[in-house]
């Protein structure tokens, strides 16, 4: 197992240096959505228009934060299921997202995708949303308002800790149960 510390957005070359079982620190803008934003961008790609934020380098993290307190950027900000999105992020990997960042599997179409376009999956700590959040120094909904905590946020983050799920070579933490097995001691 590995330390990184990157920065978005991603290169090719920040991808394919990562290994299932890699731990990031990750620092610059990522942008939230989950399944009822994937599947605006999707009209919008479909519709020929332009997207709210660049895909290209860009790490989606599917979370739907709770409003923030007084004085905070942010509230929790765990990070929800993943598999909800898969119908939608090989199509998104073919168009420039480097990296996404949620919980649980993905699907055979999705790691396909990982490897063809040269992405990654990130795994956060699901149930640790507010710890997550003392990592997001900034947040603004930048489109779909009206979706609520479902909203796209820009969110800038430093040293947002994660573990590398899905690597662009095919590698799975999650298919491999003994972790020294995997590399990871």
């Amino acid at each position: 197992m590995a330390e990184y510390k990157l920065n978005t957005p991603l290169t090719d070359e920040d991808i394919e240096q990562l290994k299932a079982g890699d731990v990031v620190f990750l620092t610059g803008f990522i942008y939230s959505a989950r399944d009822a934003a994937h599947k605006k961008l999707i009209d919008l790609l479909d519709a020929g228009k332009e997207l709210p934020f660049k895909l290209e380098g860009s790490a989606i993290y599917y979370v739907g934060p709770s409003p923030a307190p007084p004085g905070r950027p942010i509230g929790a900000a765990g990070p929800t299921t993943s598999y909800r999105m898969d119908s939608y992020a090989p199509r998104l990997h073919s168009l420039g997202m480097k990296a996404s960042i949620g919980k649980g599997k993905r699907n055979e179409e999705t790691r396909k995708a990982m490897q063809d376009f040269k992405g990654v999956y990130f795994g956060a700590t699901g149930g640790a949303g507010a710890l997550l959040s003392n990592s997001i120094v900034e947040s603004t909904v930048i489109a779909f308002d009206e979706l609520g905590p479902e909203a796209i946020r820009e969110m800038k983050v430093k040293d947002f800790p994660l573990l590398v799920i899905n690597d662009a070579h095919g590698g799975e933490l999650y298919a491999v149960p003994d972790l020294e097995a995997a590399g990871v001691k």
